[in-house]
């Protein structure tokens, strides 16, 4: 199989770390590509020339990081990330869907900032920094573990590295020990040191 990624992305991370925890990591070539160039061969496996794209074991490729993971938890070895049905697997998609939400708005604010001064709306700025925010308090309510590794405390713990990564003068710390929490003891697994954005 064949992973593209930029090495900075939380998305690609995400999909990095999952195959690393279902030690499917020999089976994967992890590619770096530069999607703002349209790297050829990830504009012949994605039209919209995104990471992550996997190209899967049947030659097809898979795109969007759930898809990714749902498929790489499936195919590898160890207990689910994700659980299969019921209360579990809402309660773990919800957990990765609001980890998620905030690693958007954090991606929206890194674009915007990239325009040029003169073309940067401050009124999206704000919003989009709220609604980060926000996403993190709805995390911090939630209080994920990294004693219980699921793809919800995965999302969760690579949403705030990222987030102190590519946005220092936002405090995610602040009335957030929850989190706090867990990226002091997820960052110490061998999954998430091996996959460091910087």
């Amino acid at each position: 199989m064949k992973l593209y990624i930029t090495v900075p992305s939380p998305f690609a991370r995400k999909c990095r770390i999952v195959a690393r925890e279902k030690g499917l990591i020999s089976r994967i070539e992890e590619i770096a590509v530069d999607p703002y160039a349209n790297a050829p061969e990830l504009l012949a496996a994605n039209p919209i020339v995104q990471v992550p794209t996997l190209i899967a074991g049947d030659g097809l490729p898979v795109s969007d990081s759930p898809v990714i993971c749902e498929y790489l938890d499936g195919l590898g070895a160890g207990p689910r990330l994700l659980p299969a049905d019921g209360p579990e697997r809402l309660a773990v998609r919800r957990m990765e869907t609001q980890a998620n939400a905030a690693l958007e708005m954090g991606v929206k604010l890194v674009l915007e900032m990239r325009r040029p001064e003169s073309e940067r709306s401050p009124s999206w700025i704000a919003r989009w920094t709220q609604n980060m925010g926000r996403a993190l308090d709805a995390l911090e309510a939630a209080a994920p573990d990294a004693n219980k590794l699921d793809m919800g405390v995965i999302t969760a713990g690579v949403a705030v590295a990222w987030i102190g990564f590519r946005h220092p003068g936002f405090d995610w710390r602040k009335g957030r020990p929850h989190l706090v929490a867990l990226h002091e003891a997820i960052e110490t697994r061998p999954s998430f040191m091996g996959t460091r954005p910087g």
